[in-house]
């Protein structure tokens, strides 16, 4: 803090933060070995937990409000897992929110401010964890009916609650782990191994679609490939109609074209990966040093669609909560609005979400979600019930959400690298510090910073539209395993990323000099 300024705040919450558990961080340079190890250990660790049920939950009547974003909150229904990181990157985006807009006043560059700002941090995720946890446990993830025999409604319902603040707060601990003794991000890497499992089942699964009955024609394997092997060593020749290669092209699960559109988002985040600027840099002492400072296409990495699916995630949970919940129906306004959202049994015990604000601006689900209704009617949504959709409608469901996707990305883009010292000017700063400059240009960080402006918010914009609609696209011809176009561009930029930091890493493990100029310790 600079001399005369008050102090935040946030600072009179620092003896709390200080006492929360933490993971140590470590003294000195972590051996590269020693990081992949913690790596392995935390992702075992991780599916272990997605495995584990939650003790006393009636799993039959467990509603999931977050099924269509499950890949990227990198959770399991039912499990420990079943929060995933949404209340972490819930309470990273009210964090950044706040101190973007200069709410909160802290400088991330000075170090007591910037320990503050990380322990309020997690002081909020545990707040979002209990906001989360509650809301659902009493209104839709149900206790058994031997718990609440045992020890009551009341008890039953804590009981749960406390389960799911533990499991949600491991993930925490798991990812400061990685952080601190592994490599990269432990969300991220959350993110891609649920999104990895998705995609290896829904390519590879034989189980038939509905396993309570056996493997047929009409109840074909999960799975691309041998739903495809077994419709032709099955199917004779002169039976191959139309609706059989509909069924293969299109239907859900896991259609051909689901797995064409996964990998068309494979190549094209592959390729795109690799776009960048270079602007050449010099020393100002050192004669011959040359280096350059690579601006990515994708300048704010994934970050925005993280943010936008976590944001549409919240608003689809709050939806639900103001139409069925018996407290928050009764808010004005919100409760039981069909404008903001609205929800029916349409059979099978479960509500869904047919209309509203929040249905206008939740995923599509593939080709059969738009491009179908728009040919046939019997592929409206809700098609037989009073909820049918219109084909205006389901067009508008299309814009909407589409444009939702870009222009949210494309603002999350701009507010995450202006809060997290990528802008122009932090940037300037930085080349500045390192003793680095353009050549033909005067040594001056205004100079400097005027020079990444012409380049810095134009490509984070482009950063921000491109995951935006990519993830969206992908969303619109569907993905293998239902892991959501979101989803996959998330694994394979987390997956890239993941790779060149492993490189970064062994480079400086044969390099210890380098070790400095990279950030490790």
């Amino acid at each position: 803090m600079a001399e005369g300024e008050s102090k935040s705040m946030l600072y009179a919450l620092k003896p709390i933060c200080d006492r929360l558990p933490a993971i140590t961080k470590p003294e000195g340079h972590v051996h590269f070995k020693t990081k992949m190890w913690w790596l392995v250990i935390i992702l075992i660790l991780y599916f272990i937990l997605t495995n584990v049920m939650i003790y006393g939950l009636d799993q039959e009547t467990t509603i999931d409000l977050f099924e269509s974003y499950r890949a990227i909150m990198a959770g399991a229904q039912g499990s420990l897992m079943h929060l995933g990181i949404g209340p972490i990157v819930t309470g990273s985006i009210i964090m950044q929110l706040f101190v973007g807009a200069k709410i909160i006043k802290l400088d991330l560059s000075d170090s007591e401010d910037k320990a503050v700002y990380q322990g309020v941090q997690k002081f909020l995720v545990i707040v979002m964890i209990v906001v989360e946890s509650v809301p659902q446990v009493y209104g839709y993830l149900m206790p058994s009916g031997a718990l609440i025999d045992n020890v009551g409604n009341d008890w039953a319902k804590f009981i749960i609650v406390a389960q799911l603040c533990f499991g949600s707060y491991l993930v925490f601990l798991m990812d400061e782990t990685v952080s601190k003794w592994g490599i990269g991000s432990g969300i991220s890497l959350f993110i891609a191994a649920g999104v990895a499992q998705q995609i290896f089942t829904g390519t590879l699964n034989w189980m038939p679609a509905d396993s309570t009955l056996p493997t047929s024609i009409n109840n074909a394997p999960a799975g691309t490939f041998p739903k495809i092997i077994y419709y032709f060593t099955n199917v004779p020749a002169g039976s191959m109609t139309a609706g059989r290669f509909e069924t293969l092209m299109i239907t859900p699960p896991n259609p051909i074209i689901a797995l064409f559109g996964t990998l068309a988002v494979f190549l094209f985040v592959a390729y795109v990966e690799s776009c960048r600027i270079e602007l050449p840099l010099a020393h100002e002492s050192a004669r011959g040093a040359r280096g350059r400072y690579p601006i990515r296409l994708i300048y704010a990495s994934n970050i925005p669609v993280i943010l936008i699916a976590a944001v549409l995630a919240n608003v689809g949970m709050f939806a639900m909560l103001f139409w069925s919940n018996d407290f928050f129906s009764t808010v004005p306004f919100l409760g039981q609005n069909p404008l903001v959202g609205m929800y029916a049994d349409l059979g099978g015990g479960q509500p869904q979400l047919v209309g509203g604000a929040a249905w206008y601006v939740s995923t599509i689900g593939g080709l059969q979600d738009w491009l179908l209704p728009m040919f046939n009617s019997g592929y409206l949504p809700f098609a037989g019930t009073e909820h049918v959709k219109s084909v205006w409608q389901v067009a508008a469901h299309l814009i909407i959400y589409v444009s939702v996707m870009v222009i949210g990305s494309i603002m999350f883009a701009k507010f995450w690298i202006e809060t997290t010292n990528m802008g122009a000017k932090s940037v300037a700063e930085q080349i500045q510090n390192s003793g680095m400059q353009i050549p033909g240009f005067r040594r001056d960080p205004r100079i400097l910073e005027k020079v990444l402006e012409r380049y810095i918010p134009v490509v984070a914009v482009l950063s921000g539209a491109i995951v935006g609609g990519l993830a969206a696209f992908a969303d619109m011809l569907g993905t293998v395993g239902n892991s959501s176009g979101t989803g996959v561009l998330l694994a394979v930029g987390i997956m890239i990323q993941l790779y060149e930091a492993m490189g970064r890493e062994q480079m400086m493990e044969m390099h210890p000099v380098l070790r400095g100029f990279f950030g490790g310790g």
